[in-house]
């Protein structure tokens, strides 16, 4: 015989559970999953879900349930009890996050010059409407459906240690916060070599040390008042660096001639350098992820702002491109960083070279605001699941990582002393790594849980999956390959330092030297949807 029984029945029937459960944690000790039975830790799972405002696919199998149950202590935090509370600033809407994104990833053309150098106008252009197809829309494809997934601050880390364990999860945070805490050193440089022109002092010495340090101190202060704040700066920053181009594209329009454009030399390529350039200015999708728990409704806004920035980052590289090569005679050797500054003044005049000049110097600001608050979340994320010390979870007043932001602005002083061409590889070495762990854990997530919860679902089965990370893994081996023996033997101990300060940190837990997380708050949608299923099938 079996048992109807009516949605309403149904709802009352959880709430009455729940209540029974929060009655008993009321007058009993808080217990940890690893230690109920099957079905309070379904009753503890169904509240913690409820908590978090978890939407989860009524599909799951309930083998996937119970090993979600009664492993949850390999899914990351699933028993942690524990964190900061959150920040009570307001979250980051669309508009903002296009262009942190923007940011992220681009921040206009400034630095695309050498590609131009490299392989002369027709490679340029090409590179950069081919390689965003190879490059630029898997990552951002596979960040909007990892990121719905798992909508919370740490972004990548939390994706990997689902997918591989806590250990990789580690991996990828201590490579991609190095990774960019090398790029963030170049910006406050950059800045500084914009406007020495206007103030020579600034070209070296103490002046230029004092000014360097006087920059990250002023810019790690706007990063520490809020992300809202950053994200509504680099709308402005955004609208003040490709406004510039605009005008130039007006300008530039009776003198293109569109032959230039075809200019090219196979013999004569720095395939090194072009690479590198055309990787550098079109990486760093999934960067936003690490703070998605700061991002307003994400698992609709993610997705709609990474195509929006998709859109943006490439007319921002492509369109100055074809007028700077178009409109004027072509000579590849000056064809370098700074470049586009010169192109304005023999299109428009001075006064268009130092509004390029502004812009560029404004965009630095940008992409140093949007690194930053991606690199110091991150170590919050990870802080707060037990992978650091519980101090880098700490808040500040605005809501952010008042911990991770000192050491991520540590990290640039250190760093800076780097050349632009050794920044550039040293960076693009080790995020190879850790996006080969993303693309492992994509797959892995995509076979092992099929049915889990994605808000955002890239319409391809499991064969497209595996299809859509081949090209992007191609680029990596080619930019692993061009890399200089300095680069790699210096990204490699980066990498072993990590592999061996995860278990050493393991080590200052167990021994109570320093304080980790517990937390049993943070949502895992993979034992959240198997609950779910298994209740429903239950009913």
């Amino acid at each position: 015989m079996v048992t109807v029984q009516t949605e309403t029945e149904e709802v009352d029937d959880q709430v009455g559970r729940q209540s029974s459960v929060r009655r008993e944690q009321e007058v009993g000790p808080n217990k940890e999953y690893g230690n109920t039975s099957t079905e309070d830790g379904d009753e503890l799972l169904a509240i913690n879900s409820k908590k978090m405002g978890d939407t989860t696919d009524k599909r799951t199998s309930i083998a996937m349930g119970a090993m979600g149950i009664h492993n949850g202590a390999s899914n990351v935090g699933i028993n942690r009890v524990t964190h900061s509370p959150r920040g009570t600033n307001g979250k980051v809407s669309i508009l903002p996050l296009v262009f942190l994104i923007f940011y992220g990833v681009s921040g206009g053309p400034f630095g695309v010059e050498d590609t131009v150098h490299a392989a002369g106008p027709l490679l340029a252009l090409m590179g950069f409407l081919v390689f965003p197809f190879i490059w630029s829309v898997p990552e951002a494809l596979i960040t909007a459906e990892m990121g719905t997934m798992f909508p919370e601050d740490g972004g990548y880390v939390i994706w990997v240690s689902s997918a591989l364990g806590e250990y990789w999860g580690f991996q990828i945070g201590w490579m991609k916060w190095l990774s960019g805490v090398i790029d963030n050193a170049l910006y406050p440089v950059m800045f500084l070599d914009y406007v020495k022109s206007a103030i020579p002092a600034l070209s070296g010495g103490l002046p230029r040390v004092g000014a360097m340090l006087g920059l990250t101190a002023i810019l790690t202060y706007v990063n520490y008042r809020g992300l809202t704040i950053v994200g509504w700066a680099a709308v402005l920053l955004g609208v003040l660096s490709l406004l510039p181009f605009g005008f130039m594209g007006l300008i530039a329009i009776p003198k293109l001639r569109p032959k230039r454009w075809l200019v090219v030399d196979l013999h004569s390529v720095d395939w090194n350098l072009f690479i590198n350039t055309l990787f550098w200015n079109l990486n760093y999708w999934d960067g936003i992820s690490t703070l998605t728990g700061e991002i307003e409704n994400p698992k609709k806004t993610l997705p709609k702002a990474l195509f929006y920035a998709l859109i943006v980052v490439v007319s921002g590289y492509f369109f100055p491109i074809l007028i700077g090569t178009g409109a004027i005679p072509l000579n590849r050797d000056l064809w370098t960083d700074g470049y586009f500054s010169d192109v304005a003044k023999l299109v428009g005049g001075v006064w268009l070279r130092v509004w390029i000049q502004v812009a560029a110097a404004m965009s630095t600001i940008g992409m140093f605001e949007a690194e930053m608050s991606g690199d110091s979340f991150q170590l919050l994320g990870m802080a707060e699941r037990g992978m650091l010390p519980t101090f880098f979870a700490k808040r500040s007043l605005y809501g952010t990582p008042l911990v991770g932001i000192l050491f991520s602005a540590s990290g640039i002083i250190l760093l800076s002393w780097l050349s632009f061409e050794e920044i550039v590889a040293a960076e693009n070495f080790l995020y190879c790594f850790g996006m080969i762990l993303e693309f492992i854990s994509f797959i892995r997530l995509r076979i092992k849980y099929p049915a889990t919860s994605r808000p955002f679902k890239i319409p391809v089965g499991t064969v497209g999956s595996i299809l859509l990370c081949i090209p992007p893994t191609i680029s990596i081996g080619v930019v692993l390959a061009l890399s200089s023996l300095k680069v790699a033997v210096i990204s490699l101990v980066a990498v072993v330092i990590g592999l061996v300060m995860q278990p050493c940190l393991k080590h200052v837990e167990k021994k109570k030297w320093l304080k980790f997380s517990e937390n049993s708050d943070l949502p895992d949608p993979l034992c959240d949807a198997a609950h779910e299923d298994t209740e429903t099938l239950i009913h």
